[in-house]
């Protein structure tokens, strides 16, 4: 016995198995109803297709197998609501982000709808853990004519648990555009020493989770009175621009955001969120 332990000497040691996942799906009108399209999926990410009842939404439910996100880690989504059909996008569970040893993790999705189609894009929440790092990018490319409403709710830890994020890094972009044209967008970076701010009543005046949300439709401007009644004080609403509502809630927690965010996300979505938000 020489004492060896087995690794080649001078050889660097094996680099951490990453999160690799991509999935394309789109919807299509065929005979008066909404058909599947294209459907291609790759790596950890899965799409699931629930029964619908006839002329209803075609919905896809997005599975990540890998059990949660860490730096390093890449998801890649294309999802497409053809002229005149529409298509529903959830995802089967929250999405967590563990602690990051290095690098960021990037979730990208790029949506498109065409003239006179609508897509609703709405996964469960992303759950960021202290130390996390992501990097996640939407973007919107819609027709004229279409519509589309899209809902992002995040939290901060478990703070049923008593877990808190202390340090993290989350860069959060989105660009939508209406026939080529850039009609909103968004930009939120949370990192360094934002961290230690987040208690003051300029940022998130100490609130454990929050929702994006926003409708673009014809019907927007006549839909902000109600959902203004629907919200609590610790969010807000607006018709930022002809067509284009946008909305933002805080909560304390992820049980609370739920409270406000699923009757406003029905509202604008004109109906029930897709069965697994009640799973």
């Amino acid at each position: 016995m020489d004492g060896s332990t087995g690794m080649a000497e001078g050889r660097p040691a094996a680099s951490p198995q990453r999160t690799r996942g991509a999935a394309t799906v789109s919807a299509e009108l065929r005979d008066g109803h909404p058909r599947l399209g294209r459907l291609r999926q790759e790596g950890s990410l899965k799409v699931l297709l629930p029964t619908q009842a006839p002329g209803a939404a075609l919905e896809a439910v997005l599975l990540n197998t890998s059990g949660g996100l860490t730096g390093g880690d890449r998801l890649r989504v294309a999802a497409q609501a053809g002229p005149g059909a529409r298509l529903v996008v959830s995802t089967q569970a929250a999405e967590r982000v563990y602690r990051s040893s290095g690098g960021m993790a990037e979730v990208e999705a790029a949506l498109t709808v065409g003239l006179g189609g609508r897509l609703d894009w709405l996964p469960q929440e992303t759950i960021l853990y202290d130390g996390a790092a992501l990097d996640r990018r939407l973007t919107l490319d819609v027709a004229p004519g279409a519509r589309a409403l899209l809902v992002e709710p995040v939290i901060l830890g478990r703070r049923a648990m008593g877990e808190r994020v202390r340090s993290a890094t989350f860069r959060d972009r989105w660009d939508i555009r209406q026939d080529g044209r850039l009609v909103f967008a968004d930009r939120l970076r949370i990192e360094g020493e934002t961290w230690g701010k987040l208690e003051s009543p300029g940022t998130l005046d100490g609130a454990g989770a929050w929702a994006s949300l926003l409708l673009l439709s014809p019907e927007a401007p006549s839909l902000l009175g109600r959902l203004r009644s629907l919200l609590p004080t610790t969010a807000g609403a607006s018709v930022v621009r002809e067509g284009v509502l946008f909305a933002r809630i805080l909560a304390e927690d992820g049980f609370r955001l739920r409270q406000a965010l699923v009757p406003a996300a029905e509202l604008l979505a004109g109906g029930p969120l897709p069965k697994v938000w009640r799973l």
